[in-house]
């Protein structure tokens, strides 16, 4: 019978050797179990044509082409991926809702003689134990936000204090994205669902008992939206606030976003939405600067024209409470260093 599976931790602790996720690749790469591999039962044209049979051909005629195309892929995938799997492997293979593709695949393992079994629900099991978690139930978690202005290097303290031994949760690194104008990164953002995947399982391994640092982020990073469960414990949350000194901000960010700023045809097109809020002439003289070469300049025009008035008018509503604040005159590895000691310090 196939596996029930009532909470999300259950899940992601199965202790099979392998999940195979036997969807389609499109289906896969919208989002997944985390750690499955791909082996489709039907590839995407097959389950196109498959569909497309059982509404408007017949029912039967649709089940039994696509059983000898789903024997075939198998036949395939054992003499391929499978091929070097000894006897005690122990695969869980899930479908869309735990019905027939997962049910062959895993029909054709057992006869090897491999401990095969399926999820009971399939992938929709999983979704819906991921949306109960950030959908519908508070967080337990003690969240701490640490806030500051934009160039005061709170992304980096992040993997610091977890080397300190902190909680943290990388929002920013879950989402592909700086969470800025300029926060494009190479290779673009996971799908909404892939996001939610990853901030899911990263809060299963956490410790409610201990506090969880977080970089405080308005409710959109990039493209992608924090589940409302999240950005209410994020509006709920104390806050650390780095003050670091409009040099060493320019400073650092010239050299973190130098991918960006030095693209002056790239910097023009992101800064386009720009010009209605700040203006043509300022737009303009910031790409001049990054044609200049003059990247510090760039980042200071930017925070000090931009994204610190931005900031202040944000947080003129902001009533959280204030654990306090951490200064530091430079954001070189001392001083991250020194940083990082200071919020654990508050902490």
């Amino acid at each position: 019978m196939p596996l029930k599976f009532d909470s999300l931790a259950a899940l992601l602790t199965h202790g099979f050797d392998t999940v195979i996720d036997v969807r389609s690749p499109a289906e896969f790469a919208e989002d997944h179990v985390p750690g499955a591999i791909n082996l489709p039962a039907l590839d995407n044209a097959q389950r196109a044509e498959v569909g497309t049979m059982y509404k408007q051909v017949s029912p039967f005629g649709a089940r039994k082409i696509g059983a000898g195309m789903v024997v075939r892929n198998v036949a395939d995938h054992l003499d391929g991926p499978l091929a070097g799997k000894d006897g005690s492997w122990r695969p869980l293979v899930y479908c869309w809702r735990g019905g027939q593709r997962s049910g062959v695949f895993r029909t054709l393992l057992s006869e090897i003689g491999w401990r095969a079994e399926t999820v009971k629900g399939g992938y929709q099991t999983y979704r819906r134990l991921v949306a109960r978690m950030l959908y519908d139930d508070p967080l337990p978690y003690r969240l701490v936000l640490l806030d500051g202005n934009t160039g005061t290097a709170k992304t980096a303290l992040l993997p610091l204090l977890q080397a300190r031994g902190m909680q943290m949760l990388d929002l920013e690194g879950l989402a592909c994205h700086r969470g800025s104008l300029l926060g494009a990164m190479p290779g673009g953002q996971p799908t909404q669902k892939g996001f939610e995947t990853g901030l899911a399982q990263a809060l299963v391994a956490l410790d409610p008992a201990r506090p969880v640092v977080v970089e405080a982020e308005s409710s959109k990073i990039g493209r992608i939206t924090l589940p409302p469960a999240l950005w209410q414990a994020m509006l709920a949350a104390p806050r650390i606030v780095m003050e670091v000194p409009l040099n060493a901000r320019a400073t650092y960010l010239a050299e973190a976003y130098h991918d960006v700023i030095a693209d002056a045809d790239g910097l023009a097109e992101r800064l386009a939405p720009l010009r209605r809020v700040r203006g043509h002439a300022v737009v303009d003289r910031w790409i001049a600067l990054s044609r200049a070469g003059d990247l510090r300049a760039l980042a200071a025009a930017l925070v000090t024209e931009h994204y610190d008035p931005a900031y202040a008018k944000s947080r003129r509503i902001d009533t959280r409470e204030m654990l306090g604040t951490v200064a530091v005159d430079r954001l070189d590895a001392d001083g991250l260093a020194r940083a990082a000691d200071a919020v654990v310090g508050l902490l």
